[in-house]
């Protein structure tokens, strides 16, 4: 698989995940927000697997081992084995793996889960250079200390390759965004002057160990995050559905940067047991093929202008929303919109997305 260009919104006669054989869904923002899970979603889930389709909840919290995710999505009444999720230590120690013996020993800066899953490959967690290690991996922890760091450095200046499981510069609490792995990674670039690999998302080795993990053939991304989810779709050459559960709101899709579009856009993870219309452009416009009368139109200056009545609260609603908010991307994507031309923009969708929740 190779990296691929926006092609435009993707379609599907019938049910999405018809048209696959494996979904790897990202959890936070997607499966459930925090201790709660997403409405829906398990519902969603369980008709997946009925249909015969492969899941895998793919991570990149490095910190929780499968065992944790997996006990926590069972208490959100997921059906979920150990086996089904994948985490970017394990890709992190995979990657580590092709480049070391087993046995050998590497300096592990992070947390329990990261440990386990250099055990599982062959590989020795240790925490000094006294040690003798080969290779530096480094993951969040929230227990992460100075004296982790400087251990890290003194290793990475020595000559060790040094893995980063994610960069991910935030992760989300009860308090507000906090400072993720990415923060950290990005303090012992700049101490070191040198880039680590990286194991999870948009990077490679996670997605292509979930799809080596399920044999899958056809697989489709699922997530929240451009940045992480849609991108690593996108590098992985997967076709990305984007769901407005989580940290990406309409307003905010309108701005994708080219390598992080989705191919398909859904409220929620019943996005994945309906159909995808087409959209295209018609009269100097964009229409859609899906009954609605909307049209998007970007005027000599521009401004992109919505013809149609704004959705109201209810499932077809939130049909004619989704129709709004792909014309809208659409048209604007069709040109190379300034940031004032993506806020202008974001203001004329609102009338659509923002009786949905979609838009803050």
């Amino acid at each position: 698989m190779t990296d691929r260009g926006w092609q435009g919104w993707s379609e599907s006669a019938g049910a999405l995940v018809d048209a696959h054989d494996a979904v790897l869904l990202d959890l936070d923002g997607v499966v459930y927000v925090g201790e709660h899970a997403v409405d829906g979603a398990v519902a969603a889930i369980d008709e997946v697997r009925r249909r015969g389709v492969g899941v895998a909840f793919v991570t990149n919290n490095a910190a929780r081992t499968p065992d944790d995710v997996a006990e926590h999505l069972r208490r959100l009444g997921v059906d979920a084995a150990p086996a089904d999720v994948v985490t970017s230590a394990q890709a992190a120690a995979s990657l580590l793996r092709e480049q070391l013996e087993a046995g050998a020993a590497v300096l592990s800066i992070g947390a329990r889960g990261l440990a386990e899953a250099l055990v599982e490959v062959g590989l020795r967690p240790v925490g000094s250079m006294d040690d003798e290690p080969l290779a530096v991996v480094q993951g969040f922890s929230p227990d992460l200390s100075w004296p982790m760091l400087l251990e890290a450095c003194v290793a990475i200046r020595a000559g060790l390759p040094w893995v980063a499981t994610n960069l991910d510069a935030t992760l989300p609490t009860a308090r507000g965004p906090a400072p993720g792995n990415g923060a950290f990674v990005e303090v012992v670039r700049r101490t070191t002057g040198v880039d680590p690999q990286v194991a999870g998302k948009p990077f490679r080795p996670l997605m292509d160990a979930s799809v080596q993990r399920l044999r899958a053939e056809r697989g489709l991304v699922v997530g929240d995050r451009l940045d992480t989810d849609l991108e690593g779709a996108r590098r992985a050459g997967l076709p990305g559905l984007l769901v407005l559960t989580g940290v990406t709101d309409a307003g905010t899709l309108l701005g994708a940067r080219p390598e992080e579009r989705p191919d398909f856009l859904a409220a929620d993870l019943g996005g994945l047991l309906e159909p995808h219309p087409g959209v295209r452009a018609e009269s100097g416009g964009w229409v859609a093929d899906d009954g609605t009368t909307l049209r998007a139109v970007l005027d000599e200056n521009g401004d992109l202008h919505l013809s149609g009545e704004p959705a109201a609260p209810g499932e077809s609603g939130r049909r004619v929303a989704l129709a709004a908010v792909r014309l809208a991307c659409a048209a604007l994507w069709s040109s190379q919109p300034s940031a004032d031309r993506v806020q202008q923009a974001r203001r004329a969708l609102r009338p659509w997305t923002v009786v949905q929740g979609w838009d803050g």
